[in-house]
């Protein structure tokens, strides 16, 4: 039953810690759950990957998700859908709690605070870290269970290629009917499961 308490508190200090969102909270997360040995680098990365592609938050998907299935990785005696359903419930109230109470009261106490030159120089200091954060969350992702698991260099250029033709499709506008759209990143993520089956699937 300790693996249900240190994910309780793993999660509470992820969601008091983890500042600029989801991707932002990555390198957090990574750490909170893989380092322990939890789980696996490589299903780090899976879980990632999940969490982008469901609805919803990826920071909460990911709490759900390895909430389910680090209790049985932990301790055999806890497999079974119960002990999973547990672990995914706790550690899901555990992140979702300290943001939720933080979040209520900074709004009220910055809603009356909004024309003060510190609470605006405190916010010019805090945007250029939410991108640090977020920059550090996608170098962690460029690693071997990303793009080369079989540890082959064709798949690590295949990998390669599909990664910069998802950053094109989705930054960059493509022309269509006479107008310039960008594609949504959930066509994106479509095609990419589409690419990866028609290459490493058939």
């Amino acid at each position: 039953m300790n693996i249900y308490w240190q994910l309780i508190w793993a999660y509470i200090k992820i969601g008091i810690f983890g500042f600029g969102g989801g991707y932002a909270m990555l390198t957090l997360v990574r750490q909170a759950v893989v380092e322990p040995g939890w789980i696996s680098d490589n299903m780090f990365t899976d879980i990632v990957a999940i969490s982008q592609m469901t609805p919803g938050p990826i920071g909460i998907n990911s709490a759900t998700y390895i909430g389910f299935v680090a209790p049985a990785s932990v301790n055999p005696e806890l497999s079974g859908i119960w002990w999973a359903l547990l672990g995914s419930c706790l550690a899901t109230i555990a992140v979702v709690t300290p943001p939720y109470i933080l979040t209520l009261y900074s709004s009220q106490f910055i809603r009356c605070h909004k024309d003060s030159k510190a609470i605006k120089a405190i916010f010019s200091g805090l945007r250029p870290v939410v991108v640090g954060l977020i920059a550090s969350a996608a170098i962690l992702l460029m690693n071997a269970e990303n793009f080369c698991p079989d540890r082959s260099l064709s798949q690590l250029l295949i990998s390669i290629a599909i990664c910069a033709a998802a950053f094109c499709l989705v930054y960059f506008k493509i022309p269509f009917k006479g107008k310039k759209i960008k594609l949504h990143p959930i066509f994106v993520i479509i095609i990419a499961g589409i690419a990866g089956y028609l290459i490493y699937g058939l």
